[in-house]
């Protein structure tokens, strides 16, 4: 497990926020990123855009296509994260789908990750019997591969939870990212099948809005992810948003640290 990964969930419980890199701008996500840390946030997602993104509502879909649109590239998401890591040591992790990784080459990329200071991988629609493809990389330039388990992995949590590396990623519900009213799926349950196999953080993601659900879910885990309710204040207030994620951003990270 990568130091900063470990750090991040060194303080109780986790909050973990998500932004699309280049939404609406890559000068707005570099002022996003600081301002997220100073408000306590533990470890950073940032999605690097993509124009298919299986696993996304519509709310990320639309994020990726302003990104896109507005010339967010591989390359300069990596000059992104080397200004960010100019300003702050906060733990960062990539999310991204395997044709981005592909189409810039895989060895190419995790070497990048290393040396701008991307400390973890999450590729939503890698299946677990592929990861292969990405491990050997991930360690030989000291990422961490971040696992996904969904309610329906049962059998397979174990199996997943034993090679798992840096934090598992819990799934709370079934379908794609976005803003739910409820989430009914046993998440404690899932997290002690993960527990069992290995002593790794979990945390949880997929649906997440209020601080009541986050302190819900960070009581049953190890942490709580939030994507769509965040892009969703990107998207109202574009390039004066920096002010209004901050103040979320710390909302849910006092709600989170009230389920220790």
């Amino acid at each position: 497990m990568s130091k900063r990964i470990r750090e991040a969930f060194s303080h109780g419980k986790a909050f973990i926020p998500f932004v699309t890199a280049g939404d609406p701008s890559l000068e707005v996500t570099a002022r996003l990123v600081p301002a997220m840390a100073a408000a306590g946030a533990d470890l950073i997602e940032l999605g690097i855009p993509f124009s298919d993104p299986v696993a996304e509502g519509p709310v990320i879909q639309q994020a990726d296509e302003r990104a896109l649109a507005a010339g967010a590239t591989t390359d300069r998401i990596f000059e992104l994260v080397r200004q960010i890591r100019r300003e702050t040591d906060v733990p960062l992790a990539f999310m991204t789908y395997l044709n981005p990784v592909f189409t810039y080459g895989a060895e190419r990329f995790l070497k990048a990750c290393g040396e701008t200071g991307v400390d973890a991988l999450i590729v939503p629609d890698m299946p677990f019997e592929e990861k292969g493809e990405l491990a050997p990389f991930c360690r030989r330039y000291g990422v961490d591969l971040v696992s996904l388990i969904a309610p329906t992995s049962h059998d397979r949590i174990r199996m997943i939870a034993k090679e798992a590396s840096g934090f598992v990623y819990c799934v709370s519900s079934l379908g794609v990212t976005g803003v739910r009213s409820s989430i009914t799926t046993d998440i404690g349950a899932m997290v002690k099948l993960v527990k069992e196999a290995q002593d790794i953080p979990c945390a949880v993601g997929f649906g997440i809005s209020t601080p009541e659900q986050a302190a819900k879910m960070a009581a049953q885990s190890d942490g709580a992810i939030v994507g769509s309710a965040i892009v969703k204040i990107c998207a109202k207030y574009g390039k004066d948003c920096v002010p209004h994620v901050k103040e979320y951003v710390r909302s849910m990270k006092t709600a989170v640290q009230s389920a220790n």
